[in-house]
């Protein structure tokens, strides 16, 4: 998987480092508490919110268990449409066919939906690199994309910068895109929408190629699915000539019908809306209006190994609806960008590590950037036990890789490193199933008790560094109960 941030460390240093930003910190604080406290107000008109919570995780449960059979449908109603599919197995080759697909269309630019698919295959360092250049339509992509900067925020991307920011952003690198920004540009929402809007328009006319995710793939019907706030996906889903879609295997829905409940679980979630301004589906192609040229990438990479975790293939339920990032209280005080991946905040930390593997640094400690508090799991609008996951991945890291398929058994692949907190696994688990040698350590501990340190050495000072080891007790619990009761009533 690509998307990884080149030269990140991993999760506990940036954290460390994004802290210490207070225009960071009062940024995300701001506008998370905004967002959370909107969303709270919009679910709780519906007196149903927990029956269609519990119904779209049984539609997506439902179509992962059946994903085989859904994706040759999609294949059949999109073809059938007047579409084309694609299938891509990684990052590389979705890429190869993004830009093979541009190239034989004999265009070297092209304007792009808000998407987190080819933000995590790095589609448009991709394209650039075959002298294609891809615009950001988006507003907050578009600021991230001039400000050469990184998302940090499924919904809204440029979270981290305030008006200010922006407005200097604009008078600076607008010009080198394209329109400059207006003469005497202030910082009022108004002003810089607009300058947005006059820089964008000249690209959405001109145009002949759109690049877009999805939502939703409806397999009944080989309809997509795009919802947004601004209209800049509506434009670029009707005006080019050619639209290539690429969109994750996780995406699909198998009816028509299914829409009904995440079309209402989505806007409240994510922007607090009760519905979207602009939802967009199309099916195919036609001869009276929208692109001439539809085709559609399903994308893998790592989704299927994902799939064969019977208990991180959860995270594939997700409808990218960000509730989690705004509510999780380590997102708000570190920021996107420390996770080190498209997908930040809790949803990153289970998603990334699994489509990418725990081999790197990054992804072994995204696991443990969280505090379990639960919190991201309540507002889930599909039930994502996110802490759960959390600690199955903590679990994989110390003992190995990632979930592979060896025939017909899913096995964990050994990891690089974490050979200490495996080694003391492995010593622990050694001592409770040997009664006789645990009741000796423990009779020594409490014996040498005086001469235990405060904190650990070497490796265990990270544990240690913000807490004092606990005290070991004048004596074991069993010397205590068989003083005590003279035997009776079973501590053995």
């Amino acid at each position: 998987m690509s998307g990884t941030f080149v030269g990140m460390p991993a999760f506990p240093v940036a954290a460390r480092e994004a802290v210490g930003d207070r225009t960071l910190r009062s940024n995300l604080r701001h506008a998370t508490r905004t967002i959370r406290d909107k969303r709270a107000r919009a679910v709780a008109e519906l007196d149903d919110w927990a029956a269609l919570r519990e119904a779209g995780k049984q539609i997506k449960d439902h179509t992962l268990r059946h994903l085989d059979r859904y994706l040759v449908q999609v294949e059949e109603t999109v073809t059938a449409a007047g579409g084309t599919v694609h299938w891509a197995a990684d990052a590389d080759e979705a890429n190869e066919i993004v830009a093979r697909l541009v190239e034989e269309t004999g265009e070297s630019e092209v304007v792009k939906v808000k998407s987190m698919a080819t933000q995590e295959i790095a589609l448009n360092e991709a394209l650039e690199a075959r002298g294609i250049h891809a615009y950001e339509t988006d507003l907050a992509e578009l600021i991230v994309q001039l400000g050469k900067d990184r998302p940090s925020h499924i919904l809204v991307p440029a979270i981290h910068r305030n008006r200010g920011e922006i407005r200097d952003i604009f008078r600076s690198e607008m010009s080198e895109w394209g329109r400059p920004a207006p003469e005497g540009l202030t910082d009022t929402p108004a002003e810089l929408a607009e300058a947005a809007r006059l820089h964008l328009r000249e690209k959405f006319l001109r145009a002949k190629v759109g690049v877009s995710g999805a939502n939703f793939v409806v397999a009944e019907t080989g309809t997509l699915v795009v919802v947004e706030s601004e209209g800049n996906g509506r434009m670029c889903l009707t005006l080019p000539e050619t639209l290539i879609s690429v969109v994750g295997i996780e995406k699909i829905v198998p009816r028509w019908q299914d829409l009904e409940v995440f079309l209402q679980t989505l806007p409240r979630s994510s922007t607090a809306e009760r519905m979207n301004p602009y939802t967009s589906m199309w099916t195919g192609t036609t001869d009276e209006d929208g692109p001439r040229a539809f085709h559609l990438v399903l994308l893998d990479n790592g989704r299927t190994d994902t799939l064969a975790d019977e208990v991180g293939r959860q995270a594939l339920r997700c409808i990218r609806c960000s509730a989690c990032l705004n509510v999780c209280p380590v997102y708000e005080r570190a920021g996107g960008h420390a996770y080190g991946s498209v997908y930040p905040g809790p949803i990153g930390a289970i998603l990334s590590p699994q489509l990418r593997g725990t081999g790197s640094e990054i992804d072994a400690s995204l696991p443990y950037a969280s505090s379990l508090c639960g919190a991201c799991y309540e507002v889930c609008p599909v039930a994502i036990d996110i802490p759960e996951v959390l600690v199955h991945l903590r679990e994989r890291v110390v003992q190995g890789g990632p979930a592979v398929r060896d025939g017909n058994r899913v096995v964990l692949k050994p990891a690089r490193g974490h050979a200490a907190e495996r080694a003391a696994m492995r010593a622990a688990q050694w001592a409770f199933t040997h009664p006789g040698a645990l009741r000796t350590g423990q009779r020594l501990a409490s014996r040498t008790r005086r001469l235990h340190p405060r904190t650990l050495p070497g490796p265990g000072r990270a544990w240690s560094g913000s807490r004092d080891l606990p005290a070991v007790p004048a004596e074991p619990f069993r010397d205590w109960w068989q003083r005590t009761h003279g035997g009776k009533g079973g501590a053995k």
